[in-house]
């Protein structure tokens, strides 16, 4: 039985659901990269990278080459770049609106009357 698009998509997503996965994809976007430099601008354990390393290749985002012994990682296919810079797009409108939004609640409101120009309810405090 074939797996539905939609549930092929939120595996993929799932996926990259990972803070060190995305860092290294983001720093495969410019070429491939040694994972001894993975290992230096990560700062995580190498069994840690490894881990995730492996979860990127088994999904084909990412491929591995070795020569002697330095292993290097590369971006499968440019579709995946791609992806990254369609995210920081949408987090930056993301986040400028709630930036516009964080202003706005920021701005002086009317002053909410007092207990005694509402027709002498109680007064305290809320």
């Amino acid at each position: 039985m074939q797996v539905p698009l939609y549930q092929a998509k939120a595996e993929f997503f799932r996926m990259l659901g990972h803070p060190v996965r995305i860092r290294v994809l983001e720093l495969l976007q410019h070429g491939p990269v040694p994972v001894r430099d993975l290992l230096a601008d990560i700062d995580i354990e190498p069994s840690s990278l490894s881990q995730q390393l492996a979860v990127l290749r088994r999904s084909g985002i990412v491929v591995s080459v070795r020569e002697g012994s330095t292993v290097t990682y590369a971006l499968a296919g440019g579709d995946v770049a791609e992806l990254l810079r369609a995210a920081r797009r949408i987090l930056t409108e993301l986040l400028a609106g709630q930036s516009e939004l964080l202003a706005e609640l920021r701005q002086v409101d009317v002053p909410v009357p007092s207990s005694a120009s509402r027709g002498g309810e109680e007064q305290g405090s809320l």
